[in-house]
C-alpha cells in the first residue's frame, strides 16, 4: 500500500514537472496567446461601453419617423417605437453587457434593430469576402512592389530611383489615405470615366458566378480601392525594406560575397534578400491592421459594399447591435492575424527565443 501511495506520488510529481518544463518552454507562444485574449476582451468591453456614449439612440431616429409618418405625439411615437423594434433604452447597462458577453460565447454577433432576420453574421457572411479581396490584393501586390524597389535602391543609393524613391515615401506617408481615395475618383471615375466609383460589379448586365464578364466587372470596380490602398502601403514597404537592407549591406558576409567578387545580382538574392525580409514578416500583422480598420472610410468613398461601409451606414443608423458584432469581428480578425504572424516568426527566424 505505501509502495503505490509513492508510486502515484512519483508519477504525479513527474507529471507536474513534465508539464511546468513544457510551458516554460513554450512561454513565448503561450505569452503571445495571453496577450491577444486580453487584447480581444478588453475591446470586447470598451467596444460595448464606448458606442454607448455616442448621443443619440435607434428608438429615438425611429420615433421620430413615426411622428412625421402617423401625426401621433412624440411619446406616443417613442413607445411605440420602443415597442416595434423590442428595445428598451432604459434597460440596466450591465444587464445589457451580460446578454450582449452571453451572445459573444454563442456565436451571436447581434441582430439588427431595424431589419427582421439581419444580424452582424449575415452581415458578415456577405461583406467579408469583398473587403478581404481588395485588402489582400492591395496587402501583396504593395508587399512585392515594395520589396523589390526597396532593395534595388538600398543597392543604388545615388542613383535616380533612390531619390524617387524618398520623395514618393514622404509624399505617400504624409497625405491622408482618403485624399488618395478622392483623387483617384476625381480623376479615374469623374473626368477620365475609365474605372466606376461605386458598388462591386455591375448588377445589371452580368450574372454573379464564375464566368468572364462578372469576374471582369469585379475586377473593374475593385480596380481603384485596390490602387488606392497600394499607393498608400507601397511606400511603407518600400522604407522598411530599404532601411532593412542597408543594414544587412553592413554585415560581414555581405563584404566576403564583394570580396569574392559575385555580382551585385548574386549578392542581392542569395545573400541580402533573405535576411532583409526576416523583419518585415512582423509588418504583414501591422499592415492588415491598417488596411481593414482603414475599411470603414476607404470603402464609404468608392461605396463599396463591404465590411466598412456597413458598418459606417449602421452607426449613421444607431443600430448599435450590429455595429459593435462588426467592429468586435474586425478587431478579432487583426488581433488573430497578428497572432499567426507572432507565432510563424520564431520558425523563419531561428534568432527568436521561442522558450
Amino acid at each position: 500500500m505505501v509502495e503505490k501511495k509513492q508510486k502515484i506520488k512519483s508519477f504525479l510529481a513527474k507529471a507536474g514537472k513534465a508539464t511546468a518544463n513544457f510551458f516554460v518552454k513554450n512561454r513565448y507562444f503561450f505569452g503571445k496567446i495571453g496577450v491577444a485574449l486580453l487584447t480581444l476582451a478588453l475591446s470586447a468591453i470598451l467596444l460595448f461601453f464606448l458606442l454607448r456614449m455616442i448621443p443619440g439612440d435607434i428608438v429615438e431616429l425611429y420615433a421620430l419617423k413615426l411622428q412625421n409618418q402617423q401625426g401621433i405625439t412624440y411619446d406616443r411615437a417613442y413607445e411605440l417605437a420602443s415597442q416595434l423594434l423590442n428595445y428598451n433604452p432604459n434597460e440596466n447597462v450591465f444587464a445589457a453587457f451580460g446578454r450582449y458577453v452571453g451572445g459573444l460565447f454563442r456565436g451571436q454577433l447581434g441582430e439588427s434593430y431595424l431589419e427582421t432576420g439581419v444580424s452582424a453574421n449575415s452581415l458578415i457572411k456577405t461583406r467579408l469576402p469583398w473587403t478581404l479581396f481588395i485588402s489582400s490584393v492591395a496587402l501583396f501586390v504593395s508587399f512585392f512592389l515594395g520589396v523589390f524597389i526597396g532593395e534595388y535602391v538600398a543597392q543604388h543609393r545615388k542613383g535616380f530611383a533612390s531619390k524617387a524613391s524618398s520623395v514618393y515615401i514622404a509624399v505617400s506617408g504624409s497625405i491622408p489615405d482618403y485624399l488618395f481615395a478622392l483623387l483617384l475618383v476625381i480623376v479615374f471615375a469623374y473626368k477620365w470615366k475609365i474605372f466606376p466609383a461605386q458598388n462591386n460589379y455591375d448588377a445589371f448586365n452580368t450574372t454573379p458566378g464564375f464566368n468572364l464578364p462578372f469576374i471582369a466587372s469585379v475586377l473593374k470596380h475593385a480596380f481603384l480601392p485596390i490602387l488606392s490602398y497600394t499607393l498608400v502601403q507601397t511606400g511603407n514597404w518600400i522604407l522598411h525594406m530599404r532601411g532593412s537592407c542597408i543594414g544587412v549591406l553592413g554585415e560581414d558576409y555581405i563584404t566576403a560575397a564583394k570580396a569574392r567578387g559575385l555580382s551585385d545580382k548574386t549578392i542581392r538574392t542569395k545573400y541580402m534578400r533573405k535576411n532583409a525580409l526576416l523583419p518585415l514578416v512582423t509588418m504583414f500583422g501591422v499592415s492588415f491592421g491598417a488596411l481593414f480598420g482603414g475599411a470603414t472610410l476607404m470603402e464609404s468613398i468608392f461605396n463599396y459594399p463591404g465590411i466598412g461601409l456597413e458598418i459606417s451606414n449602421r452607426i449613421v443608423n444607431k443600430d448599435y447591435m450590429v455595429v459593435q458584432g462588426l467592429i468586435f469581428f474586425s478587431a478579432a480578425m487583426v488581433i488573430v492575424v497578428n497572432l499567426v504572424v507572432d507565432m510563424i516568426y520564431p520558425l523563419v527566424d531561428p534568432r527568436v527565443k521561442r522558450g
